[in-house]
């Protein structure tokens, strides 16, 4: 701690970090031309860096170097139940491993405050125009997840430093803004700005209010957790000016899928996105959570907006203490994160966006980034004229959609519009299709509670949407079983079906398995769907149906005025709300040690607590990236959804066959996700998603050609048998065979699995080739021992004419940035060798790699501690 920059803060009986004056020392005028993002970040150095170091450290931020490493010490980690818990059964697991080796296990904590909500386990089984439906489904929940929530539970007592919010009181992400997060924290007498990560891709919802929060893989946050810093290199900091003024009608929603769609063609990739400018500044705070929680489809790291006025007022209205409100004010002023002092900030680049220019829009299908103008459905392909039979569904029917998502329910004005589309359609007697499944998921109690006082929630439920849920639910892939009749009609006529909803991700395959895609919408838009029952509507022109006196019905006649919904926000969304929900929730208190048992009492017949075999076998083994076999050849953006997916368990899938062989009933196999803490159903789960192409495997097209053949298939080498992929999986790991995964551009985009890299390396995975990486998932993968190389020089798989008959050698020295070999040894004999380039990133990653991941390295690291001690 450099104690010659603290000093007292204003008004307050605390201290802080003078960090203008630490830059100054080195560079003076240097502060005021630095990002929001560099100035957080040099805080955190000037009062946490060893002394010896700051001034290098803080060199790399004046002069904006990106090739040396600096340490990072969030304030926080948050997760949510899924990720978070099976960060903790890993933790567990060491805590054994640690025994075995004679340390104590009890000194195995997170050293680092961590909050897990459980947020990620409601399905949606009973919908919401059932009666009681949220009641049902949260009874379900329990007793789907008893497993799961007897292992949490013993958590909060087992281990300090956590606190665990339980299920059925919202999303991570929205408590998160709503709540937890105090945007300055105020620590043993310091006040700093709040920082965190997050297990998941779309934490940065909460850096709407100038909290830099970023989406790590479980692995990374359990390094953190531990005490360990992040290592990082400065970001390149992208400033997005926003100028205009929105049109009349246009919800936060098309704003967001408008400027993801920009944002990917700008190629943002990893970078922190600074929102800045007058139509920043106008944005209401509900709205600039919208954008901020879409980082990841921009392709961005982060999407910071400044501490200003609007951030004042929203941490008012979601009933923050007056002092805690007094205190951000002070210190964003004092310290130089306020709007005002960031006018002379300065960007590797500025990109512009005119909120102006924005229409409605839907996104969709299959990618967030795919956005649809509603006024040009019919000129993409998507609506038009088809021909119905009467009593059967349409093709294109819409049978799920769904409010849910932390992305619009934590926005009020796209919530109450919603409210007010309803209760206008319901006055002109409109209903929903009867083959639509509908469900209203809020992320936060405080939604129900806005919605009675503007007495719009019985205008939703008459419409179907009633509350069936405070959790992910749709948007995470946990939309419950269909009516067993229209899932019939789906199969028996293979109905093109879809799914509409407000959340943030489509990829196929993730929303529901006979949804066959799926579109992003604002909240209003998705009960206008509901009323027209297939994605082949034209929702802008097409008639809704018809009112008493025989006149047709059209989507500009319910929606709600401007001037309407934000009279409704004004008049009912009210501090006293958020604190009536989020005081007693936070009021619980749980003392450590109360558990005496440091170890986990793992049950055996478990199919969703395990203890981990990470420091066992063959991962306690040498990687010798010799004679390795592809498991997989595949194209351009594999999601984590391919390589692990976190929806529906079914029967016919390798997951459901053992989960029916350990006498698990069909009703209550749950989803993917939850199982994730027991390794023998998480492996069953890698790229078992039926939307993967594996290029190893093909069939004989219409035209005689041969086409890569759909779903989760592999082929076994050097027979040449193709089977189901975990039957692969299986076969090569009896033969201690050593694989390969060969892959195209983008690869591992999406949610912060770190199935997706746990899944592949225990099926005996050690080095994965593609075109490019996503950021998340490259850390993952270096986490579980995995290396990760690119291509170079713009070559790819097809330059070489992979085929997966193949054997590959990888040679050279592993350290950042390195020129490797791949060798190639084709079926024939010949070889060929390939330039490659080493993705391990900084010196902290070589470490953990070489130590075979992230929980190896710790327990060495423990047990040399422990020995010295």
């Amino acid at each position: 701690m450099n104690t010659s920059y603290r000093k007292s803060l204003p008004d307050t009986d605390l201290d802080y970090f003078d960090t203008r004056a630490a830059v100054e020392a080195i560079s003076p005028g240097a502060y005021d031309k630095l990002p929001y993002t560099s100035r957080v970040y040099a805080e955190n150095l000037v009062r946490r860096c060893e002394p010896a170091k700051l001034t290098d450290s803080l060199k790399q931020i004046i002069n904006r170097q990106r090739d040396l490493d600096f340490p990072w010490y969030p304030a926080r980690v948050v997760c949510h139940d899924i990720l978070g818990q099976t960060a903790l059964v890993d933790l567990a697991g060491l805590r054994d491993a640690i025994a075995d080796k004679g340390g104590d296990p009890s000194k195995v904590n997170p050293v680092v405050p961590t909050q897990l909500i459980v947020d990620h386990s409601l399905a949606v089984e009973h919908a919401g125009f059932e009666k009681d439906a949220f009641d049902k489904n949260r009874a379900i929940e329990d007793r789907r997840n008893d497993d799961r929530f007897h292992f949490i539970n013993w958590t909060k007592t087992a281990f300090k430093n956590i606190d665990v919010i339980q299920p059925g009181n919202g999303i991570m992400h929205q408590i998160n803004l709503e709540k937890m997060s105090p945007v300055i924290q105020a620590r043993d007498g310091v006040a700093f700005p709040d920082t965190l990560v997050g297990t998941d891709s779309h934490t940065p919802h909460v850096d709407a209010l100038g909290v830099i929060a970023i989406g790590v893989g479980g692995l990374e946050a359990e390094s953190v957790m531990l005490g360990r810093p992040s290592y990082m290199r400065l970001p390149d900091i992208v400033g997005v000016e926003l100028v205009g003024k929105r049109q009349s009608g246009i919800t936060a929603t098309d704003i967001v899928l408008a400027i993801t769609e920009f944002l990917r063609s700008e190629k943002v990739v990893s970078t922190y996105l600074e929102f800045f400018g007058e139509g920043a500044f106008a944005l209401t705070l509900g709205d600039r959570a919208t954008i901020s929680n879409m980082t990841p489809e921009f392709g961005a790291t982060a999407a910071m907006f400044y501490i200003d006025d609007k951030t004042i007022d929203y941490l008012k209205l979601t009933g923050r203490d007056d002092a805690q409100v007094k205190l951000v004010e002070t210190y964003a002023k004092v310290s130089g994160l306020w709007a005002d002092s960031l006018k002379n900030a300065e960007y590797e680049r500025v990109l512009k966006f005119d909120l102006s220019s924005v229409g409605r829009n839907i996104a969709g299908p299959s990618n967030p980034h795919r956005r649809v103008a509603t006024n040009e459905l019919v000129k993409s392909g998507i609506a038009g004229v088809v021909e119905n039979e009467e009593g059967l569904m349409p093709d294109g029917a819409c049978i799920i959609a769904a409010i849910t998502s932390c992305t619009n329910t934590s926005n009020p004005r796209n919530v109450i519009a919603a409210g007010l589309l309803a209760r206008n359609a319901n006055a002109k007697g409109l209903t929903r299709k009867p083959w639509v499944k509908t469900s209203l998921a809020p992320g936060s109690k405080a939604v129900q509670l806005y919605l009675e006082d503007a007495n719009l929630l019985p205008e939703l439920e008459s419409l179907g949407f009633g509350i069936v849920g405070f959790a992910c639910t749709t948007c995470n892939g946990m939309s419950g079983a269909l009516d067993p009749v229209i899932q019939q009609e789906v199969i028996d006529r293979d109905l093109y079906a879809t799914a509409v909803l407000s959340g943030n991700r489509n990829f196929d395959g993730r929303i529901h398995p006979y949804a066959k895609q799926a579109f992003l919408a604002s909240p209003p838009l998705v009960v206008a769907y509901a009323i027209a029952g297939t994605i082949r509507f034209d929702i802008e022109r097409d008639s809704l149906g018809t009112d008493s006196q025989g006149n047709e019905i059209t989507l500009k006649d319910i929606w709600p005025s401007d001037e309407e919904i934000d009279s409704v926000v004004e008049a009912s969304v009210k501090p006293e709300q958020f604190r009536k929900v989020y005081e007693p929730m936070f009021d619980i208190k749980v003392e450590y040690g109360t558990n005496n048992n440091p170890q986990y009492d793992w049950r055996p017949q478990s199919t969703y607590i395990r203890r981990p075999p990470y420091w066992e076998g063959a991962l306690a083994g040498e990687r010798s990236m010799k004679g390795m076999r592809p498991l997989a050849v595949l194209g351009d953006n594999i999601t984590t959804d391919h390589l692990s997916p976190s929806n529906a368990i079914m029967l016919n899938s390798a997951a459901g066959a053992y989960l029916d062989k350990m006498g698990l009933p069909e009703v209550d196999f749950n989803s993917y996700a939850t199982h994730r803490g027991d390794h023998l159903t998480a492996q069953r789960a890698t790229f078992a998603n039926p939307k993967l192409f594996n290029e190893m495997v093909t069939t004989l097209g219409k035209n005689g050609e041969a086409e890569v053949k759909q779903g989760s298939l592999a082929r076994i080498e050097p027979e040449g048998e193709v089977s189901r992929m975990w039957e692969a999986i299986e076969t090569y790991m009896e033969r201690k065979q050593p694989l390969i995964i060969i892959a195209g551009a983008d690869y591992g985009q999406g949610s912060s699995r770190d199935w997706a890299a746990k899944g592949v390396r225990l099926a005996g995975v050690e080095v994965i080739v593609a075109e490019g990486f996503e950021r998340i998932h490259r850390t993952n993968l270096v986490g579980m021992g995995v290396l990760p190389l690119e291509f170079t020089g713009g070559e790819n798989r097809h330059t070489y004419q992979i085929d997966g008959t193949e054997t590959f050698d990888v040679v050279g020295e592993r350290t950042p940035g390195a020129r490797l070999t791949l060798i190639i040894t084709r079926k024939n004999g010949e070889s060929v060798k390939v330039p490659v380039k080493c993705r391990l990133g900084t010196a902290e990653e070589v470490s953990i790699y070489e130590a075979g991941g992230i929980l190896q390295r710790f327990a060495q690291d423990f047990l040399e501690s422990s020995s010295v001690a």
